[in-house]
């Protein structure tokens, strides 16, 4: 079993990712969605989370061995951050949404110096656009952001297009396809709603794969 069946088979186990095509999703965009995400809960579970931050370090050492600091989303990304950082003995520190209105006013936290070679981590990434903001706050800073380390993507085409257009590389623990045929072949969904779940996947404004049969 590879890395991204280990970790889909762990947020399948703990229910951070599961799937209901019939009675889609909600999300805070308008989207309507088979898929719902939490990848909070790999932090309250002791096996999966040693799993998903030993991936992450994993990822910063095959993927990016030249890092320097890691830098987490906020707030999501944080704890994994930290984390990660630890097991690489490495700097760490996080962005926020937006600059404090008191004190220093910070939106980057924690030390972080022109130049620096940084990894942001992210929890996941659909269309890209908040994992993209931290990118550029980093960069406005001064930072050379070497890429991004996220435990799961969609790889729906509008993020996978935003990230190459920034020029961001993103490696992720698992991914959208990984994990629907993981749980596929664990009969939590059948095999016939994989075909909906892709149609889902390519074009999310397309909503005709509710109520589908194949």
């Amino acid at each position: 079993m590879n890395r991204a069946e280990k970790i889909a088979e762990d947020l399948l186990s703990i229910g951070a990712v599961f799937f209901r095509p019939d009675e889609p999703f909600l999300w805070a965009s308008g989207i309507k969605s088979p898929v719902y995400c939490d990848n909070r809960l790999t932090l309250s579970d002791p096996a999966v989370r040693k799993d998903v931050e030993e991936g992450i370090a994993a990822v910063v050492r095959e993927e990016y061995p030249d890092a320097e600091v890691l830098m987490g989303t906020s707030t999501a990304g944080i704890a994994h951050a930290a984390i990660a950082a630890y097991l690489l003995d490495l700097p760490m520190g996080y962005v926020r949404s937006g600059a404090k209105d008191h004190g220093r006013k910070n939106q980057i936290e924690g030390k972080l110096l022109p130049g620096q070679k940084v990894v942001v981590v992210e929890d996941l990434i659909s269309t890209g656009g908040s994992v993209l903001e931290v990118v550029d706050v980093l960069r406005e800073a001064g930072a050379t952001v070497l890429g991004i380390a996220s435990i799961y993507t969609y790889r729906m085409k509008k993020g996978l297009e935003r990230l190459a257009a920034a020029d961001v590389k993103n490696v992720s623990l698992t991914d959208f396809d990984t994990v629907a045929l993981v749980a596929a072949k664990k009969g939590l969904i059948a095999e016939g709603d994989l075909k909906r779940l892709t149609a889902f996947r390519d074009n999310p404004q397309d909503e005709s794969w509710i109520g589908a049969r194949v």
